[in-house]
């Protein structure tokens, strides 16, 4: 069984669609998404530099963009479920046929503007825990005033919260952490910080009208399953300001079945939590189309 999977910020860098923009279409496929929502995709996504595309207005459309492109480049695919990490959600959402391409990027655009006005506020960002026992590590996080906003499995959790926390914590690491790892995102995502955002992202889901998912989707609140379109929507506002349970996601994968994860562009981060987390799952990366051959050979083999 077939799982794909889209990531979430932090997995962009820069040219990382130049050479996708290459494929038949796909150049004016993604000049009339960026003209549909007032952002050059295609200058993002081949020429800005780490600083231009780490903006969160700017990354989480990107992301979003690049999964749905490459995600077709691999042909009809009917993998048994599909899920995202953070804003990989609104891609896995598309995927699944919740939301139509133009509706899951005038989501994602707004999503990203609503978050990147409520990063403003306070300074704050996130840093990746690798290693320790997570009981210990939410305890002394919470010690330290953070929020544990990504509990991805795997030996790894993300921290969030303000500068000068994120500061503590680089000086007084959990017992059993390894390292902490600053991430290259400009906000506390996932925590009460993106409240705001909240709000503004309620308002613009209610002129959408999602259909019924097509394809398994496992969100992230909890690792569920959800059959309803309105449900995803739901869940798709709300963990804007809650915790990501990735942890969670994978052991639903398991239950399912799973026996291959396919990580569309840019991919490699999903991929390797699985590598740790599900021994014996085959993973692939969509990292440049050279990489479509073997994924469509891992499609064809993991799927009925």
């Amino acid at each position: 069984m077939l799982v794909l999977v889209a990531p979430g910020q932090g997995a962009q860098t820069p040219g990382f669609l130049t050479e996708w923009l290459e494929l038949p279409g796909a150049a004016d496929r993604v000049s009339a998404w960026s003209d549909a929502i007032g952002l050059d995709l295609v200058h993002y996504g081949t020429k800005a530099d780490a600083d231009e595309i780490r903006d969160t207005a700017v990354a989480q459309p990107l992301l979003v963009a690049a999964g749905l492109l490459s995600a077709s480049a691999l042909g009809n695919v009917t993998p048994g479920a599909v899920a995202g990490h953070s804003v990989g959600e609104i891609t896995a959402a598309a995927l699944a046929g919740v939301l139509d391409e133009g509706a899951a990027l005038s989501l994602v655009r707004k999503r990203g503007l609503a978050m990147a006005d409520a990063a403003a506020i306070t300074e704050t960002g996130m840093a990746a825990l690798l290693g320790g026992d997570p009981e210990v590590t939410v305890a002394h996080l919470e010690k330290l005033g953070l929020t544990p906003a990504n509990i991805n499995g795997a030996g790894q959790i993300v921290a969030a919260g303000t500068k000068e926390q994120l500061a503590a914590l680089e000086a007084d690491k959990p017992e059993g952490v390894r390292r902490v790892v600053m991430l290259q995102v400009a906000g506390a995502f996932h925590t009460h910080h993106m409240g705001p955002a909240v709000d503004t992202l309620a308002k613009a889901a209610e002129a959408l009208t999602p259909g019924a998912p097509k394809l398994t989707y496992v969100s992230n609140r909890d690792g569920g399953t959800v059959a309803s379109g309105a449900e995803v929507l739901e869940r798709l506002v709300g963990q804007v300001a809650n915790p990501v349970r990735w942890d969670l996601c994978m052991e639903t994968f398991k239950e399912l079945g799973v026996t291959a994860l396919l990580e569309v562009c840019p991919g490699g981060t999903l991929t390797g939590l699985a590598k740790r987390a599900l021994p014996g799952v085959r993973t692939l990366a969509l990292k440049t189309p050279a990489d479509l051959d073997a994924a469509r050979e891992l499609v064809a083999e993991h799927t009925a």
